[in-house]
């Protein structure tokens, strides 16, 4: 387990599913995500034996709270490209439908995980898409944890009846390393 003094990301056991697809499912994240639809535990099977067991560019961890050992969150880098050194930054809490906490849970856990990500597997790039009316993440990233907005993807979403720009944001080790 990777440890701070919070939380701790551990390994996804094939035990996790159940809650995983329950916070997947949550309407409120699900808007949030590039998979919309509604996910089966057969959905979650099938994501469990092709990224978690059978994928080596795919690094994913349940956020577990320290104190009492509760799972409350999901994250990984994906998508990794070993040519240049980049990954796909995947993170929520899920536990109390929280998203994003103001606990200290998320920061930690997502610097725990950036950390891991450039000093463990020795990335040139951490990057993310995110959709223009998720201000919570946005102003996570980009206030909390130093990520850039590297560009715009006009209408490249479709929510509530309309069309959303996303942004691609990122953060370089070199960067992260300065802050």
């Amino acid at each position: 387990m990777i440890t701070g003094k919070l939380v701790g990301l551990r390994a996804i056991e094939k035990s996790d599913l159940a809650l995983l697809r329950d916070w997947r499912n949550n309407p409120k994240f699900r808007k949030n995500f590039r998979e919309i639809r509604e996910l089966s535990m057969s959905n979650q099977e099938a994501w469990f034996e092709r990224i978690v067991l059978g994928s080596r560019d795919d690094f994913m961890f349940i956020i577990v709270r320290l104190e009492d050992n509760t799972p409350i969150g999901v994250c990984g880098l994906t998508y990794i490209n070993w040519i240049i050194r980049s990954a796909d930054f995947s993170f929520y809490i899920g536990h109390e439908a929280k998203y994003i906490d103001n606990d200290g849970y998320a920061e930690e856990a997502a610097k725990l995980l950036i950390d891991y990500g450039f000093n463990i597997l020795n990335l040139h790039k951490i990057w993310t898409e995110l959709y223009e009316f998720d201000n919570i993440k946005i102003s996570f990233l980009t206030g909390k944890l130093g990520f850039h907005k590297d560009g715009v993807l006009v209408d490249n979403c479709f929510e509530g009846g309309k069309y959303w720009n996303s942004y691609i944001v990122s953060i370089l080790a070199k960067e992260f390393r300065d802050k």
